[in-house]
């Protein structure tokens, strides 16, 4: 399963400070290690880093990748 441009998925994300957080997004676009995706949580746009984010689903389903 992979992440694409458009999905609405939701993921468990890392920030540098490590604190943990669940959002739900959609996504703009993958480049460099970085997702560019417009937050639903907290409605705005946000940048995440690949690499921290822990788990994630498409919105709807049951299990995380």
């Amino acid at each position: 399963m992979r992440i694409r441009d458009g999905q609405l998925i939701e993921i468990v994300y890392m920030d540098k400070l490590g604190t943990l957080s669940q959002r739900k997004i959609e996504v703009v676009g993958i480049r460099d290690g970085r997702l560019r995706a417009h937050c639903l949580t907290a409605g705005a746009p946000r940048v995440f880093i690949v690499a921290n984010i822990l788990a994630w689903r498409r919105v709807g389903e049951k299990r995380y990748a």
